[in-house]
C-alpha cells in the first residue's frame, strides 16, 4: 500500500476495475470521473460504483487514447498515441472524425495529451517527433512542441521541448504549465491575452528516479505532479517539494535510472512494477463537489485509486 504523506486524509483505495491502461483522468462535480481507454475509447466510473466506455467504430486504425478531454456536448477529444498520430474527436455513439492531425500541412506525430482551457483554447502536446517515441527517452533529445487550437486555426507555440506531456493554462489565465517528462522540469511560459506564447522560464527540476508526467493545481497555490518509475505524488507550494504519495521499488528505480543515464532506456522500463500497486503513476485528478476527493491513473492498473485531501484542487 502506498505511504501516506502531506494532504492525504484517507488511504488510498481501489476504484472500478478492468481498466485497460487507464493513463489519462478527468474528474467531475459530480464526482463521475472520464478515464482513457486503451482499446479504442472513453471509459466513466460514475460516483454511485458504475462504469460505462465508449469506444470507436472501426476507422482503419485502432484509436490509442493517451490523453482526453470531455467537451460540454457530450463528446469527448482524445490524443491518439499511435499512427496516424494527432487528436481526435470522438462521439458517444462511437462516431470518430479528425480535430486536428496537421499542423501547416506537417502531419502530426503521435499525440501526448490534449485539454481545453476556460477561454475555449485547445492545447496539445506531442512528445517527440522520433519514430518509434522510444528514441526520445534521452537526455540529449529534445524534439517534442505544444500545439494551440484556437480561432486563428492550429499552430505550433512551444518546440525544443524535451519530451512534452501534460500541458495546462495557470488559474491566472496568465502562463501555460508544461511537463518535460525526460527533461525532468516543469516549466512555465507567459501567455498574454491575445494567446501569444512566451519564453519559458524553468519552475523546478526533479532530481535522480523523478520522471514526471501529469500534473493539476489545487485552490491554495499547489502544483500536484506525478511521477512514472519512482510512483509519487509530488506537491510544489512555496518553492518546497513535498512527498504526498510514494509507492517505490527502490532497485527497478535505480535499474531505469542507469538505463537513463547510458541512454539505453526502452519500453521495458516502462513495463509493469514489480512489488508495487500504482503501476506507474501517470495523472491525477480532484472531483466532487468539494475538488477533495483525488484519482490517480497510471500506466498498467486495472483500475484507479483514489483518496481525500485536505486542500481542494483549482476549480475549473
Amino acid at each position: 500500500m502506498p505511504i501516506r504523506h502531506g494532504c492525504i486524509v484517507t488511504a488510498p483505495e481501489p476504484w472500478g476495475a478492468g481498466l485497460h491502461r487507464p493513463e489519462c483522468v478527468v474528474g467531475t462535480s459530480s464526482g463521475d470521473v472520464y478515464v482513457s481507454d486503451w482499446q479504442g475509447g472513453v471509459g466513466i466510473l460514475r460516483s454511485d460504483g458504475s462504469q460505462q466506455s465508449w469506444r470507436a467504430r472501426a476507422a482503419g486504425f485502432r484509436l490509442r487514447p493517451n490523453g482526453i478531454a470531455a467537451l460540454t456536448d457530450g463528446s469527448f477529444l482524445v490524443a491518439h498515441l499511435a499512427e496516424p498520430g494527432g487528436v481526435w474527436r470522438l462521439e458517444r455513439d462511437g462516431r470518430l472524425e479528425a480535430f486536428v492531425t496537421e499542423v501547416d500541412g506537417v502531419p502530426l506525430p503521435p499525440a501526448n495529451f490534449v485539454t481545453r482551457d476556460a477561454e475555449g483554447r485547445t492545447w496539445i502536446s506531442v512528445s517527440t517527433r522520433q519514430n518509434p517515441r522510444q528514441r526520445a527517452w534521452r537526455a540529449n533529445i529534445a524534439d517534442g512542441f505544444v500545439v494551440l487550437v484556437d480561432a486563428k486555426g492550429p499552430r505550433i507555440v512551444a518546440d525544443g521541448l524535451h519530451y512534452t506531456n501534460e500541458v495546462r493554462v495557470s488559474p491566472a489565465g496568465d502562463a501555460l504549465f508544461v511537463v518535460e517528462t525526460f527533461g525532468r522540469r516543469l516549466i512555465r511560459l507567459p501567455l498574454s491575452p491575445a494567446s501569444e506564447v512566451g519564453a519559458a522560464e524553468t519552475i523546478v527540476t526533479f532530481g535522480a528516479g523523478t520522471f514526471p508526467d501529469g500534473f493539476a493545481f489545487d485552490e491554495a497555490g499547489g502544483i500536484w505532479i506525478t511521477s512514472l518509475v519512482s510512483n509519487r505524488v509530488l506537491r510544489l507550494i512555496g518553492g518546497r517539494i513535498e512527498t504526498v504519495i510514494e509507492d517505490t521499488n527502490a532497485s527497478y528505480v535505480d535499474e531505469v535510472e542507469r538505463a537513463f543515464v547510458d541512454g539505453t532506456m526502452q519500453a521495458d522500463h516502462l513495463g509493469p512494477i514489480p512489488d508495487t500497486t500504482l503501476q506507474h503513476v501517470t495523472s491525477l485528478t480532484f472531483a466532487g463537489a468539494d475538488r477533495r476527493t483525488v484519482y490517480l491513473g497510471s500506466l498498467h492498473a486495472t483500475c484507479l485509486y483514489r483518496f481525500r485531501s485536505s486542500v481542494a484542487g483549482h476549480e475549473s
